[in-house]
């Protein structure tokens, strides 16, 4: 994931090039298997940690490649997005104390970060998804200038055919189209890598799939997407839609998406992940391989097998399985993908434990659980696990649907006990972390629970921008504390009524339930509609969103008045005003109101990328001008 310097597969001589070091990776990867190459016998734990940038507002900061010169430290890298950033972890033995070093960690390096940030005005937030992230944050501007992101953009779009489609429907519904892959830059997660002996692989890889389900419903930490409240885990679905190519006959098909959680069980051959990988999926993303694999390995040497591992980085199965070198001997280890950021250090490593104790002891209990599981089941709790979190019900091996709280509390614990117990992990360790997912169970609330809730009870606050702001500055209040998030207390009153404090951008006071008009239509409408719905501006916009005009109840007062008002021929396009000044969501309030006084304007259509979005008026700035008189 980490490479720069990357071409497309568009060039035919250079795809068959990396065609062919792909299948030698392949088949060195075989041999080295069948010959006992890899490492037995060592359980490594490794974790890498996404965070988001963010101002004192809570808002986004694309500060990346300011961050990272300010650490000078390999251990943090870039994202996708410049607001984006990624701590990578060293490996640790799976072993007792594995779990607090990986805490005392994952605290020090975020603790430097913040440092590092706060030097930029800024701050670190852990989120799967960023409540306060906008429409108008997802341009070309915030993608990391580096080689691999600017050809990843360039080759998903142009699959895509210019647009990347988005539809997600939970309690809002969610459709955007957009001419980017800047929809990927709102999500970050923890990934959590688990090192196996290869014999025992594909009874663990199944094992992995089997336990996602629960695992995300009690750590889910995403509910909210550009201020809609859609899945408890949203991640899910914003990944899988972000980045799928495929084509109409591609879906007919149910070919797989780049991103995606599987279809069956894996056998008992676990190099058919990689094999199925090369028949089902184009090569989008290819780098120099230099010397071939298979030379490598015939001289004694462990080759690096970097085609296998560029066009693996280039997928993202929730449960990816992923190659190494780790002191000279090869390894092959699982990457466990779904998990978000957040909402504490302590709440990642709870979610770590709860993860490797159910997939240790279900391998020491029961093996290989085809025969007491179905796949179908498994896919379906990962699915009702991501939309409804610790609110969802799963099938576990019986007829009867379990409420998950009580499938984690009776049954799925205990298991995950002895799992970390058998691997060395203290009880001390256990009781620490388990007892943070008993505490969710116990009060139903983890992070998506606590953010709808804080989200919900700040109804009075202006507008969803406005409500997700002071959502996300509630979150940075208490996620350094140290608290986990099953006892974090609801946002106090102050914390709804302070917005007006942050509130700099036009987004965090328009109005997006806006009535439109089209040139075309009669005036007496558009005076209905003004009547019913008691507005005094009404933008008028042409069959692509452009706003062409604007018509206020001023214009229309005036046209009543005159002898032969009352014609009913009379459209919009006769009375509307045409010379519109528009802001965009992200031009602050101060310039907004300015505008308005030197034109003498009531209100102000909001635009974004050529499409109306809201609309600000002059009564929209009182919260503002009595915060403003205040501080005279």
């Amino acid at each position: 994931m980490g490479q720069q310097e990357v071409a497309s597969g568009e060039d035919r001589e250079q795809r068959h090039r990396f065609s062919h070091a792909l299948l030698e990776d392949l088949d060195a990867l075989e041999r080295m298997v069948r010959d006992g190459w890899m490492e037995r016998g060592v359980r490594r734990i490794g974790f890498e940690q996404e965070m988001f940038l963010v101002r004192g507002s809570g808002r986004p900061a694309p500060l990346a490649m300011e961050m990272l010169a300010q650490l000078n430290d390999p251990a943090f890298t870039t994202e996708i997005g410049l607001y984006n950033l990624e701590l990578n972890t060293e490996p640790a033995l799976l072993a007792a104390g594995c779990l607090s070093a990986l805490e005392a960690q994952l605290d020090g390096a975020l603790a430097r970060a913040r440092q590092a940030a706060q030097a930029l005005q800024a701050d670190v937030l852990l989120a799967g998804i960023l409540p306060s992230i906008q429409l108008a944050d997802l341009e070309l501007r915030n993608l990391t200038p580096l080689p691999r992101y600017r050809e990843l953009d360039r080759m998903i779009t142009s699959l895509c055919g210019g647009e990347v489609r988005t539809l997600i429907q939970g309690r809002d519904n969610l459709q955007l189209a957009l001419r980017s892959v800047m929809l990927e830059t709102c999500n970050t997660s923890m990934q959590l890598h688990l090192q196996v002996n290869v014999d025992a692989l594909p009874f663990v890889y199944n094992i992995a799939q089997l336990v996602a389900g629960p695992v995300i419903a009690a750590a889910a930490n995403s509910p909210l997407l550009l201020q809609h409240r859609l899945w408890h885990e949203t991640r899910i679905p914003t990944f899988e839609q972000s980045v799928d190519i495929r084509s109409a006959p591609d879906r007919q098909r149910d070919t797989w998406q780049r991103v995606h959680f599987g279809d069956d069980w894996v056998s008992e051959n676990i190099l058919d992940v990689y094999r199925d990988q090369l028949a089902r999926h184009r090569i989008t993303l290819m780098r120099d391989t230099g010397e071939s694999s298979i030379a490598i390995l015939e001289r004694g040497e462990v080759p690096k097998l970097r085609a296998l591992s560029m066009h693996n980085g280039s997928l993202y199965r929730w449960n990816r399985l992923c190659y190494g070198v780790t002191d000279g001997r090869p390894h092959l280890r699982i990457e466990h993908r779904p998990i978000a950021s957040g909402p504490t250090v302590l709440d990642e490593v709870a979610n770590s434990a709860l993860f490797l104790g159910l997939v240790l002891g279900l391998e020491a209990e029961v093996g290989d659980v085809r025969s007491r599981f179905t796949f179908s089941d498994a896919k379906a709790n990962f699915i009702a696990g991501a939309r409804y979190g610790l609110e969802a019900t799963m099938h576990w091996g019986q007829p009867r649907a379990l409420p998950v709280r009580e499938l984690l509390a009776d049954t799925l614990l205990p298991i995950a006990r002895r799992g970390l117990l058998g691997a060395g992990v203290s009880a001390a360790e256990c009781d620490r972390y388990l007892g943070v997912i008993v505490g969710r169970i116990a009060t139903g609330q983890n992070g998506a629970r606590w953010t709808l809730d804080a989200y919900e009870g700040m109804a009075g606050v202006a507008n969803r921008v406005a409500r997700a702001g002071a959502v996300t500055r509630a979150i940075m209040r208490r996620q350094w504390q140290g608290i986990p998030v099953h006892e974090w207390g609801a946002p106090q009153r102050d914390e709804a009524t302070e917005w007006t404090t942050h509130c700099s951008t036009v987004s965090e006071l328009m109005t997006t339930d806006v009535f439109t008009v089209r040139p075309d239509d009669l005036v007496d409408l558009a005076t209905g509609v003004m009547e019913w719905k008691h507005v005094r501006h009404v933008p008028v916009e042409d069959d692509t969103g452009a706003v062409v005009g604007l018509l206020s109840h001023r214009t229309l007062l005036k046209h009543w008045a005159k002898p032969g008002g009352t014609v009913a021929s009379v459209t919009v396009r006769d009375l509307m005003q045409t010379d519109v000044v528009t802001v965009g969501p992200l031009d602050s309030c101060r310039n907004a109101l300015r505008l308005m006084r030197e034109h003498g304007f009531g209100c102000l259509p909001v635009v974004h990328d050529g499409r109306l979005v809201g609309i600000v008026s002059e009564r929209d700035f009182l919260p503002l001008a009595a915060r403003w008189l205040e501080a005279v």
